[in-house]
C-alpha cells in the first residue's frame, strides 16, 4: 500500500512536470518563434546530407502522413480484432485522436514552418509547425503498441520483440527525421514529445482502468 501511494505520487509529479514543461515551452515558442537554439539544432542535423539519408528519413516519416497513418491504425486495429483482442483494437483506433489534438494545438499556437532561407527543405508541408504531429502520433501509437506487448501475455515472444523493436526505432528516429527533412524545429519535436507522453498516459490510464472494472464485474 505504501509503495502504491509512493508510486502514484511520483507519477503525479512526473506528469505535472511534463505538463508544466509543455506549457512553458509553448509560451517560449509564442514569444520567440525563431530561436538560435532551433537553428543550431537544424544546422547540426542537416550537416551531413546525401540521397540515402533523404530516402531513409522520408521512410521514417511516412507513417505519420496521410494515408500512411490511417492505414497503419486501421490495419493494426483489424489484426487485433481478428485475433479476438477487441478492446485493444478499440484503443488502437483511439490513438488516431492524437491527430485532432495536434491540429488544435497547431491552430492555437500558429507557428510557421521552417523556411528555405533558414534550413534545407527536403519535404515541404503546409500545416502549422508547433507541436510536431508526427512525434505526437508516434509516441501515442507506437508507445501504446509497446505497452500492449508487455501487457498481453499470450502473444508469441517473437511478435513482442519485433513490435517493440520497430516501435522504439521509429519513436527515437522520428524527431531527427522531422528536423532533417526541414519540416520542424527542435522545439516543435520536443513539444510533440511532451504532449505525446501526456496523451499516451491518458490512453493507458483508460485502458488499464477498464481492465480493473471488467475484473471487478466478474
Amino acid at each position: 500500500m505504501i509503495f502504491g501511494k509512493y508510486h502514484k505520487q511520483v507519477m503525479q509529479y512526473v506528469l505535472g512536470s511534463i505538463g508544466i514543461g509543455f506549457i512553458v515551452l509553448t509560451i517560449l515558442v509564442l514569444i520567440f518563434p525563431h530561436s538560435f537554439i532551433d537553428l543550431e539544432f537544424s544546422q547540426e542535423i542537416q550537416e551531413h546530407q546525401n540521397p540515402f539519408l533523404d530516402a531513409s528519413m522520408k521512410l521514417v516519416s511516412w507513417f505519420g502522413y496521410n494515408p500512411g497513418s490511417i492505414i497503419i491504425v486501421l490495419l493494426t486495429a483489424l489484426i487485433f480484432f481478428i485475433f479476438k483482442y477487441r478492446k485493444e483494437a478499440l484503443f488502437i483506433l483511439l490513438t488516431s485522436a492524437s491527430g485532432l489534438i495536434s491540429s488544435l494545438a497547431k491552430m492555437l499556437v500558429n507557428r510557421p514552418r521552417p523556411t528555405e532561407s533558414l534550413v534545407r527543405i527536403v519535404q515541404k508541408v503546409n500545416q502549422q509547425s508547433f507541436p510536431s504531429g508526427h512525434v505526437l502520433f508516434y509516441i501515442v501509437f507506437f508507445g501504446f503498441l509497446t505497452v500492449l506487448m508487455f501487457e498481453l501475455k499470450s502473444l508469441p515472444k517473437i511478435v513482442k520483440i519485433s513490435v517493440i523493436s520497430l516501435s522504439m526505432l521509429l519513436i527515437f528516429t522520428i524527431p531527427f527525421s522531422r528536423i532533417y527533412l526541414g519540416a520542424h524545429w527542435f522545439t516543435d519535436v520536443l513539444g510533440g514529445f511532451l504532449l505525446g507522453i501526456l496523451c499516451l498516459y491518458l490512453l493507458c490510464f483508460l485502458y488499464f482502468r477498464t481492465n480493473v472494472t471488467n475484473k471487478k464485474s466478474h
